[in-house]
């Protein structure tokens, strides 16, 4: 029966393919769809930019559909074939456990309360929980939401910004990234973009009862994409400091009267310690002044039998109370655990383990194992999972400016430089360990424990993200630019594999800028240059992308190093592939391919030659499917797929194949197709390639629609 595909449908289908999921499979689609907009519109169209170009190209191709019944039939089955809803909301873990000594805050819990219960009447459910560092803002946010489970059937989503690499937080899509994740969809089904990100957090919360936490946020750019619009999704944003312009329920948390700081004190180390403190209380409660943080401190200091007082003579008298415990808890803790939290503090790292610690304070392991056990007692320091620290921003902030008169500007330097290197040559090891065969990764140091395997390295990459991309900046800020350059290059890994676009995109912005000032020209600052141009490329930062790419081509041309020019060329035509503009993709990959060529034997890359010229032939097939040159598609894909069943690479053969049986489809040769479709399948299963084989799935659903 003939399907009239409408306008509102096709405009649809591209706003969703230009939102579309990041990673292969997303490119995929992208490149896919161009290919028949080219064929159903007999020309060259380059990819729209936005909403209004999508529209505009749905509304030239519908007038073009409604006089080719063919053509119109080929579109009804792609948009059949395509998903149609957003992934399923996860209820995720819910909210991490609220704390067990919690106090009073009566008022503002009703305030919270009344927020999230009152009509909507249109307006969105937003609160703000505000107030200084250590009063206790994340604790009434929690407590509030472990009881109001039975409200949000449809989850409760935490996500804490604390643990970023810089200072102000990651940026509004990097915070939806977050979010998505915690709501249960993976990594490749999350658009790259901000607009993408936004449409599916929005579609994901229709008509749901759900109640997310941001916490720790810095600015209103962070969470204004995530107010709600639908009535019972309530947006709790926690910030630790002063308010920010953001329209919502302003709700300031004061500080704890004296008697239900007592009241907390009891609970924590026991009435009975609080009773022989008694002489003592009145001092105590004028030092933690009503701030839950320092309160707590105290409490375990009773509990230990060190003193929980700060030394009047330490420090001014109206300073922060987070402050003042943080410094009675180091001089009860001993000088040489107070010097290693002080150096270890300069650095700023999001998380440490006791190898970055020993680094800093130049003990050894073992040592700083006991002495951040020690800390974490004390809550100088929180505990993570697997061996990792961190301290609360406050504390870190004091301990950072205390190490300077402690120690000296020369000493806490040095620390920092240690912790570089300890940073430095773990993310060598990792980088090298994950991608082993890589020539983008710098040689691991001949020195220290390499990871025992690929997973080994990427699951150490993972876990150390944020402080290895934050060391980039302390190795740019403390002049060391050698080292700042060798950590981006260790984050290759994370984008190529992981898809950790987001996180490593500042990091790398800074190294590009770094290497043109210190290493112009050179193999180093072409190879951050394209590094930079792939991760622009994956967020669908086109004009961006291109740019680098192009540095990256100059770069590696000056420095004569041919396999990395092939190498940036082909990614400029990968970047004009997605763009739809396929006789320029062309271009570049047959250029590509004569780079190649010109490596001769015993040259860098020549062990990997044939290889890189199988890739460079599949490329060639897909822009040639683009141009509709159909059976000079064909033969380009089918020899870079000989290559690769005599390799057994059984993920690349399933990548040529879904290629190839594209090809076929377009030619018209859909039971040629379903054969290339069913080998693929039977390749790619084994390999776990979920969202591949979700694409085989519907590539040949419009295949035997076809037939």
């Amino acid at each position: 029966m003939f399907e009239i595909v409408t306008v509102g449908a096709l405009t649809a289908f591209f706003t969703a393919v230009g939102n579309g999921a990041a990673g292969e499979m997303g490119k995929q689609v992208l490149v896919s769809t161009g290919a028949l907009v080219r064929r159903t519109l007999g020309r060259e169209t380059p990819a729209p930019a936005g909403p209004v170009g999508w529209e505009t190209l749905a509304r030239e191709l519908h007038a073009r559909l409604g006089r080719d019944e063919r053509q119109n039939d080929e579109w009804a089955r792609l948009l059949r074939s395509m998903p149609e809803s957003a992934p399923l909301l996860h209820p995720g873990a819910g909210l991490p456990p609220a704390t067990r000594n919690f106090t009073d805050r009566q008022r503002v819990l009703k305030q919270l309360t009344r927020e999230a219960v009152r009509p909507a009447d249109g307006r969105p459910r937003v609160a703000l929980l505000h107030g200084p560092p250590g009063i206790g803002t994340t604790a009434v946010g929690l407590y509030w939401g472990a009881g109001r489970i039975a409200r949000y059937p449809d989850g409760q989503f935490y996500v804490d910004l604390r643990d970023a690499a810089t200072e102000s937080g990651p940026g509004p899509s990097a915070v939806l990234l977050r979010l998505l994740r915690k709501m249960g969809v993976e990594r490749e089904r999350i658009p790259p973009t901000e607009a993408g990100r936004e449409e599916l957090y929005r579609r994901l919360t229709a008509g749901r009862r759900a109640l997310v936490v941001i916490d720790h946020a810095s600015s209103v750019a962070q969470v204004r994409h995530l107010i709600p619009a639908t009535p019972e999704v309530f947006l709790l944003v926690i910030a630790s400091g002063p308010a920010f312009a953001l329209e919502a329920e302003r709700i300031a948390v004061p500080r704890l009267k004296d008697r239900d700081a007592v009241t907390m004190l009891r609970k924590v180390a026991g009435p009975e310690e609080v009773a022989l403190a008694k002489p003592r209380l009145p001092e105590l409660l004028g030092h933690c002044a009503g701030n839950a943080f320092a309160l707590k401190v105290a409490a375990m200091s009773l509990l230990t039998g060190e003193r929980p007082l700060p030394d009047p003579a330490a420090g001014p008298a109206g300073r922060s109370p987070v402050h003042a415990m943080a410094q009675a808890s180091c001089q009860g803790l001993g000088p040489e655990t107070g010097r290693l939290c002080r150096l270890t503090a300069v650095g700023g790292w999001p998380a440490f383990n006791a190898g970055l610690a020993a680094a800093a304070a130049g003990v050894t392991p073992e040592e700083a194992d006991r002495m951040l056990a020690d800390a974490a007692v004390t809550e100088l320091v929180e505990p993570l999972h697997e061996g990792r620290y961190r301290f609360r921003p406050e504390v870190r902030r004091f301990l950072a400016d205390a190490a300077g008169s402690e120690h000296g500007v020369a000493e806490c330097a040095a620390a920092v430089s240690r912790g570089l290197d300890y940073v430095r040559n773990r993310a060598l090891h990792a980088a090298h360990a994950a991608l082993p065969r890589s020539w983008r990764v710098e040689p691991a140091p001949t020195d220290d424990r390499p990871y025992r395997d690929e997973a080994a390295g990427m699951a150490a990459l993972r876990a150390d993200a944020a402080t290895v991309i934050r060391a980039v900046s302390v190795a740019q800020e403390y002049g060391q630019p050698g080292t700042a350059l060798k950590l981006a290059r260790a984050l290759w890994p994370l984008q190529l594999k992981a898809g950790y676009w987001d996180e490593v995109l500042p990091a790398l912005q800074l190294a590009a800028r770094c290497a043109d000032e210190s290493e112009a020209d050179s193999r180093t600052a072409a190879g951050l240059h394209f590094q930079l141009g792939h991760c622009l490329g994956e967020l669908r930062r086109w004009d961006e992308a291109d740019r680098e790419a192009r540095r990256a081509v100059e770069s590696e041309r000056a420095a004569g190093h041919v396999r990395g020019e092939a190498s940036s060329v082909e990614l400029l035509g990968l970047l004009l592939l997605s763009r739809w503009q396929y006789p320029e993709a062309h271009e570049r990959f047959v250029e590509a391919e004569h780079l190649y060529r010109r490596i001769s034997p015993g040259q860098d890359g020549a062990d990997d030659l044939p290889r890189a010229l199988a890739l460079a032939e599949r490329h060639q097939g897909r822009a040639l499917r683009g141009m509709d040159r159909l059976e000079e598609s064909r033969t380009r894909l089918e020899r870079s797929l000989d290559f690769f069943v005599g390799q057994g690479e059984a993920y690349n053969q399933g990548r040529v194949l879904t290629d190839l049986a594209e090809t076929l489809h377009d030619a018209g040769d859909d039971a040629a197709a379903l054969a290339r479709i069913a080998e693929a399948e039977r390749l790619l299963v084994p390999e776990g390639a979920t969202p591949h084989l979700e694409y085989l799935a519907r590539l040949r659903q419009r295949c035997e629609a076809a037939r």
